[in-house]
């Protein structure tokens, strides 16, 4: 771009070097032909006004018209000898100085022979001579000499003129539109010149947060290593203390089948021999009540530990699922997911807001997301306050560099403040306990909301509904390349 703006530049200071010499020779001409045309005008006013003052003299006999005479006749020469100069500077139009020179000296002598004639008082006889008409043959043939003379002049100057305007107007022209050139040409490399310095300062900006900010990721990462030990060490004990729990249970109705096993293989083992009522009766009551009693016990038990189980296997195949980022539209999302649970939320009288101010899509993983907010909408249905309809709001609003957050409140039972970080640990649950529910749902959706790069938070009261906020960032494929997962 540059050459071809050094082209472009270079033949327009050629073209209107040119063009400026054209344009001055025209001007150079148009001047000399003015010049010779005002010399001519000029000398033929002074012959006219010593002619004028020759005629009023000899009519009148005054003074007064000598003045003017004598004034205009000792211009005369000097006005030759310009009008001379002139017409030699240029070779146009060709003006006959001799033959003018000839004309007004001969007119010269006319004019003064009368006024010798009158100022001796032979007035007669000058004016005879006036009469004669000689001195105004001179005059008609000295004024159609100027007067041609002028009108060449004036073809010539005409002409002279509008060449002067087709050179300006051409120089014009090719100026405007090399300029204009010169403008894209510029324009372009300043664009490639803009684009390379701001990606060059994108880098550079980017290396300097990177370099800013690695202390404080490096502290962040630690204390995120910090908080996923503890947690670690709240979910094993958690999970020792729950999987325990119907382990025991087995255990003890294992031992009771023991019991119950001893009293039938009395009445069963006696092989006919005779058995007392007491036995018969413990056996009886080991069949009917003892036997059932603890294989219930053991199956309720086992079923409980499959469900725990499966619960710890689905939060560790969540965290093993590799992230699938791509462009989710946040207010489609929402109302899909609010779909779901629309028929359940307005049969009992209550309605689904879905507020989107910006930013309106985000760059995340579709299927987290419908898990995430999936979750916390059944929730917000399934514990609403019994007393009014369910209100249930999703709103999203920014938060900051990267970030967005989006918030779901309810108007439902609500979470007590001490129990706000108990209901995201696995297998625990807050408040009444009347719904089905093994205590992972909120577990689970802590678990995809940190996968995302976010975290998510509660703010509740016990029966003044709850408002979960999730915070997340806005291009999930940076965050991924950033944490190296």
């Amino acid at each position: 771009m540059l050459l071809i703006g050094a082209a472009i530049l270079l033949g327009m200071v050629l073209s209107s070097f040119f063009l400026a010499q054209a344009t001055r020779s025209y001007f150079d001409e148009v001047t000399r032909l003015r010049a010779v045309r005002s010399a001519s005008a000029d000398l033929l006013l002074l012959l006219q006004a010593a002619e004028t003052g020759q005629r009023g003299y000899l009519l009148v006999q005054s003074s007064s018209f000598l003045e003017p005479y004598s004034k205009a006749l000792n211009a005369l020469p000097a006005q030759l000898d310009k009008l001379d100069r002139a017409a030699g500077n240029q070779k146009a139009v060709p003006v006959p100085m001799d033959e003018v020179r000839r004309l007004i000296s001969q007119k010269i002598a006319e004019m003064q022979s009368t006024l010798e004639l009158a100022g001796n008082g032979n007035v007669p006889g000058a004016l005879a001579i006036v009469r004669n008409q000689s001195g105004l043959e001179l005059m008609m043939r000295v004024q159609s000499i100027l007067t041609g003379t002028m009108a060449q002049l004036d073809t010539r100057l005409v002409t002279g003129i509008e060449d002067l305007r087709d050179s300006a107007g051409s120089l014009q022209w090719f100026t405007i539109g090399g300029g204009v050139l010169i403008i894209l040409v510029v324009g372009g490399a300043i664009l490639v010149v803009g684009q390379h310095v701001r990606e060059l300062s994108r880098a550079r900006h980017e290396v300097e947060e990177l370099n800013a900010s690695l202390e404080e990721r490096v502290n962040e990462r630690t204390e995120d290593l910090i908080q996923a030990n503890r947690e670690i060490q709240r979910y094993a004990y958690i999970v020792s203390h729950d999987l325990r729990a119907p382990l025991v249970n087995i255990m003890g109705f294992t031992s009771e089948l023991d019991t119950t096993l001893k009293a039938v293989s009395k009445f069963v083992l006696a092989d006919g021999a005779a058995v007392n009522e007491n036995e018969v009766r413990e056996a009886r009551l080991a069949v009917e009540e003892d036997l059932p009693e603890a294989i219930g016990f053991i199956r309720s038990s086992t079923k409980k530990m499959d469900g725990l189980i499966n619960a710890i296997l689905k939060i560790s195949r969540d965290g093993r699922r590799e992230l699938k980022p791509e462009r989710v539209d946040l207010g489609d999302l929402l109302e899909t997911t609010a779909a779901t649970i629309y028929h359940q939320v307005n049969e009992a009288g209550g309605e689904v807001k879905v507020s989107v101010e910006s930013p309106k899509t985000i760059v995340t993983d579709r299927f987290c997301m419908e898990q995430i907010f999936g979750n916390l909408f059944d929730n917000a249905v399934k514990y609403k306050h019994p007393d009014r309809p369910l209100t249930l709001t999703a709103r999203v609003v920014p938060a900051g560099r990267g970030m967005v957050r989006i918030e779901v409140a309810d108007n439902g039972r609500g979470i007590a403040p001490e129990d706000h970080e108990r209901v995201f640990e696995l297998f625990r649950r807050a408040g009444v306990q009347d719904q089905q529910g093994e205590g992972i749902g909120l577990a689970h959706v802590r678990s995809l909301v940190r996968n995302l790069g976010g975290e998510i938070t509660i703010t509740s009261t016990l029966g003044g509904g709850a408002t979960f906020i999730v915070r997340l960032p806005t291009d999930l494929s940076q965050y991924v390349r950033s944490n190296g997962s």
